[in-house]
């Protein structure tokens, strides 16, 4: 890095921590379920565009959210993976020779040649901003850890007595497919500030929400510690998101009172054994969806996507329309975080529909006691309530590759009997019954989402 590179960068960190508001009383322990009392609801940039997004892209999605999108309950814009490598590449990763940004603290900055308004060192700040005078929250992605380069210049850790990054890293568990960092040591002096120093400076930026990356499989408890004590002591209220890969069940207890939201599954491409190996996958987790903590589908791969991504070429999406009716139905009834990974600005009208409907958002973020019913000969039942308005909702699958099939369940086990009036929430469509039962005749892949209210 040229000298004066370096001098901007020190500046402008300098110039962050003076304005940047005082320090204020830790959090208290847990209080971060506050903050996300629904499930987050946004756009990320990783489908569309990798590790190469630039910042006329996520302009371009905020703008269109703030104007199509932000009245259905749509806010975070996240920068996903590598937004501090000048040199990334689509359709993978650059590790042969990746040109990092990074201040003298060890702490990575956003490549000033993807996102202009970085320069000086002001880092994301203007962008988010942009972001907030729109309405909306801003939100990036991070590997865990702490950065090679750091420890191999022995950079000093801010916040300490003259530790450097050398004293706290180690090789173990190393990221398997993405090389940029080290683990961080959790019981070794200087972790705890190495964390701090980064929260430090993403509230100072004004991060709302931050993805952290590797630290599912395996669980990584200790450095999950270290970023919620510093997140709980960096004055901002920055929503949480463990990524990626199958949590283990075993560790719901700790992830769910240390995160907002952690992914249950790798990541979800636009093919269907995707969305069966999410349904499958979902089964032990119903009983930890609770406001402030929501297991996580993963990004929605729908609309435009791979115009620079990882898998596949510059796309509208492989899945049918009852598919895309399927994943986006089962995402919403099971009150998943919804994030959106196609290109926002290239959305055609029937995909929009899909994050537009009144109904189905109100199920999204009312709706309490979610659970399935059953899953079995490619059949799916999904129901929850509405204590608000005395509704239940039902959303049925057929999951089955070749037959068609009649999925139905009995109201009483839904707890409703006598007359009903039926909502079909994807067509508008009402009618009543009296019968017993309540179904659909389902072609493969196909599914329905009713709302039911007794009729008095």
């Amino acid at each position: 890095m040229k000298k004066t590179n370096l001098l901007a960068i020190m500046m402008g960190t300098f110039f962050l921590s003076v304005v940047s508001t005082a320090q204020t009383k830790p959090f208290q322990k847990e209080e971060f379920k506050q903050w996300a009392q629904t499930p987050p609801m946004g756009w990320n940039s990783w489908d569309c565009y990798g590790p190469t997004v630039e910042e006329h892209e996520v302009k371009a999605n905020a703008d269109y959210m703030a104007k199509e999108l932000k009245k259905f309950g749509w806010e975070y814009v996240v920068v996903d993976i590598r937004w501090f490598v000048e040199n990334d590449k689509a359709g993978g990763y650059n590790q042969t020779d990746p040109r990092y940004v990074i201040d003298q603290y060890g702490r990575y900055l956003p490549a000033v040649n993807r996102f202009p308004s970085a320069k000086d060192g002001q880092g994301f700040k203007p962008l988010a901003d942009y972001i907030h005078k729109k309405g909306l929250k801003f939100g990036i992605h991070i590997m865990r850890g702490i950065p090679k380069k750091a420890v191999e210049e022995k950079m000093p850790i801010k916040g300490t007595n003259g530790i450097t990054a050398d004293q706290i890293y180690s090789t173990a568990l190393q990221c398997e497919w993405l090389r940029d960092n080290y683990t961080v040591v959790a019981d070794k002096p200087g972790a705890q500030e190495y964390y701090n120093s980064i929260f430090e400076l993403y509230a100072q930026w004004g991060v709302d929400f931050i993805k952290i990356d590797d630290l599912s499989r395996p669980y990584h408890e200790g450095e999950i510690n270290l970023i919620r004590n510093a997140i709980d002591h960096c004055g901002r209220k920055i929503v949480l998101s463990t990524s990626p890969g199958e949590t283990p069940i075993s560790a719901a207890q700790h992830v769910s009172t240390n995160a907002n939201m952690w992914r249950m599954v790798d990541d979800v491409w636009d093919t269907w054994p995707h969305i069966t190996h999410l349904m499958d996958v979902a089964q032990k987790w119903y009983p930890y969806i609770a406001p402030g903590t929501w297991p996580d589908c993963d990004m929605i791969p729908l609309g435009r996507i791979s115009i620079r991504g990882e898998r596949g070429n510059d796309r509208m999406t492989r899945l049918t329309k009852e598919e895309q009716y399927t994943l986006i139905t089962f995402f919403n009834i099971f009150k998943s975080p919804l994030f959106f990974g196609g290109d926002l600005p290239s959305n055609d009208a029937f995909t929009l529909s899909l994050l537009t409907n009144k109904e189905v958002v109100k199920m999204h973020n009312e709706s309490t006691a979610v659970k399935q019913l059953f899953q079995k000969d490619g059949k799916i039942a999904v129901t929850s309530k509405n204590a608000k308005d005395g509704s239940v909702y039902l959303a049925l699958f057929n999951i089955s590759d070749k037959d068609s099939q009649k999925v139905y369940v009995n109201l009483s086990e839904l707890g409703i009997s006598g007359a009903v009036e039926v909502l079909n929430m994807w067509t508008g469509e009402k009618s009543k019954t009296t019968s017993k039962e309540i179904g659909a005749d389902l072609k493969p892949h196909s599914s329905v989402l009713y709302q039911l209210k007794s009729k008095k």
